[in-house]
């Protein structure tokens, strides 16, 4: 991720903390968004995979999103004792409640078609505060080392802010990634994750950018 990126995004941050406290602020004991079960719910993107017919890209996605997904799982196991907001709390528990599956799914298609699965991808619960992205980081949406600091010492309003306009981030990234992997992919349980995701996160982008205070 360029330097020139980082700034931006942080700038992103300063400008809409103000109004996004008092928006989170107020959204405590609302109801946590659609209550929809994530881009987990695919039966045939859990299905077990077989070394059938799959192509390079089909390796690629899953080889990219599991990293990507341990970020998002990093970044919402921080949220029950941080935030302040039960809306964020309640997103961060149905983000970790879709992605946590799909990185086993993933695994074990990599595993069955012989290539490498990322570090900690079978076993997400091996994946401690912390875990080093960085040979991840020019992945769209992926945040830096220092976001990701900056993230596990906030707390209150200020972590509600941080983690909504970081999450937004990183949905975007992964919607971009599983567009491509449709386009391309040949796999046909790994486009139906793919599609869930594209869904789900495109969704959960417009229900995060509400608790903002945005359009």
């Amino acid at each position: 991720m360029s330097s020139t990126r980082t700034l931006t995004r942080r700038a992103t941050l300063a400008a809409t903390a103000v109004t996004a406290a008092l928006v989170l602020a107020g959204c405590g004991s609302a109801d946590g968004g659609s209550g929809h079960s994530g881009h987990g719910a695919s039966s045939s993107a859990s299905a077990e995979a077989t070394a059938g017919a799959h192509n390079a890209q089909d390796v690629a996605f899953a080889q990219g999103m599991i990293p990507h997904h341990q970020q998002a799982l990093e970044m919402a196991r921080l949220a029950p004792d941080r935030a302040s907001s039960a809306q964020v709390k309640d997103l961060a528990s149905r983000i970790e409640k879709a992605q946590d599956p799909e990185i086993r799914t993933m695994s074990g298609w990599l595993t069955a078609w012989g290539e490498d699965v990322p570090a900690s991808g079978g076993s997400t619960e091996s994946s401690m505060p912390g875990m080093d992205h960085s040979a991840h980081s020019g992945m769209p949406g992926m945040m830096d080392a220092a976001d990701m600091e900056k993230l596990r010492k906030a707390s209150g309003a200020d972590f509600d802010t941080m983690f909504v306009t970081m999450m937004i981030e990183h949905h975007e990234g992964a919607v971009e990634m599983a567009t491509t992997q449709k386009s391309k992919g040949e796999y046909e349980p790994a486009v139906a994750m793919a599609d869930d995701i594209v869904t789900a996160q495109t969704a959960e982008i417009s229900e995060m950018n509400k608790l903002l205070g945005r359009n």
